[in-house]
């Protein structure tokens, strides 16, 4: 038996629709390989290295938050990808950690999307602390040496601290998304 479909009119599929629709799906995976790459550009700012797994990981648990079926695993698992090549964590560090922020912003979606932007930043705040102290044991066991531990703290302030502007931003872009005549 065929489904039920409702009844209404329906805009024609054009290309320019389909390509619109295609954009909107696929900007925030683009977006945050474009923020990638330009973290990892040689400009020469004090931080800079510390600054691409903040963005990564900050893009990664917005976007999971506002735009799930824009932010799939595939797409987080090559964004960790990108993030190992252009970044000094060994392979598969990045990917881990993306994966696991991901997972826990699907995981408390329903939640997180009721409450106002000071706890979703706690939120995000406590999962960043996570992320640095969880870097800076895989990197520490396959390098076989114990790291200073002001490296991870270092990296959970600035990625802490990165959040709220990268998502003031992102929330712009995401009205964009979803209503392109308010944007």
């Amino acid at each position: 038996m065929a489904p039920l479909r409702t009844p209404g009119i329906r805009p024609r599929p054009t290309l320019r629709r389909r390509l619109d629709a295609a954009s909107r799906r696929l900007f925030p995976a683009a977006g945050t390989t474009v923020l990638l790459l330009l973290a990892a550009a040689p400009l020469g700012l004090p931080g800079q290295a510390q600054a691409q797994p903040a963005v990564a990981l900050a893009c990664v648990f917005f976007w999971s938050l506002a735009r799930p079926a824009s932010m799939t695993p595939p797409a987080v698992f090559l964004l960790g990808l990108l993030a190992d090549l252009l970044g000094l964590t060994p392979p598969g560090v990045s990917v881990l950690i993306l994966l696991a922020a991901h997972g826990l912003a699907a995981g408390w979606r329903r939640a997180l999307v009721q409450q106002g932007f000071l706890t979703v930043w706690l939120v995000f705040a406590a999962v960043a602390a996570g992320a640095a102290a969880l870097e800076w044991a895989m990197v520490g066991l396959l390098s076989v040496r114990l790291l200073p531990a002001h490296d991870a703290l270092l990296q959970f302030g600035l990625t802490a601290g990165l959040f709220p502007a990268l998502a003031a931003l992102f929330t712009q872009a995401h009205r964009g998304l979803a209503d392109p005549d308010r944007a």
